[in-house]
């Protein structure tokens, strides 16, 4: 079935095709190399909210999770070459960085795979910073605000690749199967006492 992606809000839109058409931002050293060899035009689409995974490993409590941001692939000549990544500021959405690698690719097989799914999802990018892990998140109710939320037991988590040791990249697993996993790779919290 298709994914119901919501669209990014509309200053996080702005704020990426203003990067793109900016000739500084597109040329700038740390921009992607990819975005500095080609010639336009670039094309933001399918934007992602990003949410940050919290919580994980305290007892007795659910997860949570923050949205951090929206991701968009940038497509040249119908081909994703890179990301681009708009945050939110104190004086609202503001361009955030490019960026290219694997995790590029990997988003873009991701949703292609999510496409052939018997049931309709709302498709989001969930971060697990402590595992260096990020995972396509299939959430259940397509109508939800894309800001906000939790994974729900019966949501789908695509890790992307490069997923960490153990855990398989691309294969989706149910939110309930694959925290417990999570939890456990976990790098310990500071202990009591000790400083933070």
């Amino acid at each position: 079935m298709p994914l119901h992606a919501l669209p990014a809000p509309a200053p996080a839109l702005r704020s990426v095709l203003t990067a793109l058409g900016s000739p500084s931002a597109v040329r700038e050293a740390r921009t992607t190399p990819a975005l500095r060899s080609l010639s336009g035009p670039f094309t933001p689409e399918q934007p992602l909210p990003v949410h940050v995974l919290e919580g994980v490993t305290e007892p007795g409590t659910p997860p949570t999770t923050r949205l951090a941001g929206w991701r968009f692939l940038i497509r040249h000549g119908g081909q994703a070459v890179a990301v681009a990544e708009a945050m939110l500021t104190a004086d609202g959405w503001a361009f955030s960085r490019f960026s290219e690698g694997p995790y590029v690719r990997s988003t873009e097989q991701a949703l292609l795979q999510a496409e052939s799914l018997p049931a309709s999802y709302q498709p989001r990018l969930l971060s697990v910073p402590e595992l260096y892990m990020l995972t396509l998140w299939l959430h259940g109710d397509p109508a939800a605000d894309a800001a906000t939320g939790r994974p729900a037991p019966g949501d789908l988590l695509v890790p992307l690749a490069p997923a960490p040791p153990g855990i398989a990249a691309h294969r989706p697993h149910r939110v309930a199967d694959l925290l417990p996993v999570l939890t456990v790779r976990m790098p310990p919290g500071p202990l009591l006492g000790s400083p933070a």
